[in-house]
């Protein structure tokens, strides 16, 4: 089994690790300035508003940075595994660290630029966004 870290979840940051539940990514947008934004927030990052709401988004991406680790940091941790940085669609300039689903494959570990989308790990009530290549199936 792998060792998973979970976050402590507060009252702005709820909505985020309990959208995973119906399989759905959600993120801070603003609606004064329409900007995405992560790490959730009580306002907007850009604009100051408080007028943000956590919206549906696609969970498609590209990786922006990949750390392919061959050390186990926690105990039960399998390694080889891939600490992921993905631009989602449609905010390209916001950036989400998660991890790939599953162990990486050493002949073809994944790249910058690769095409990903999200699935969800549920620990103790939290679901935790983490990415496989895109089109790769449930």
């Amino acid at each position: 089994m792998n060792a998973r870290l979970v976050p402590e979840v507060g009252s702005d940051d709820a909505p985020f690790w309990e959208s995973g539940a119906d399989g759905v990514l959600r993120l801070q947008q603003c609606a004064s300035c329409t900007r995405f934004q992560h790490p959730p927030a009580p306002r907007c990052h850009h604009c100051l508003s408080e007028d943000i709401a956590f919206t549906a988004v696609s969970g498609r991406g590209e990786l922006y940075s990949v750390s392919v680790n061959h050390q186990s940091w926690l105990p039960g941790l399998e390694v080889p595994y891939a600490v992921v940085v993905v631009a989602p669609d449609e905010a390209p300039d916001l950036r989400l660290v998660s991890r790939m689903a599953g162990l990486v494959d050493p002949g073809a570990p994944p790249r910058i630029g690769d095409r990903v989308e999200v699935r969800f790990d549920e620990v103790d009530g939290v679901w935790l966004p983490l990415f496989v290549p895109a089109g790769a199936g449930a």
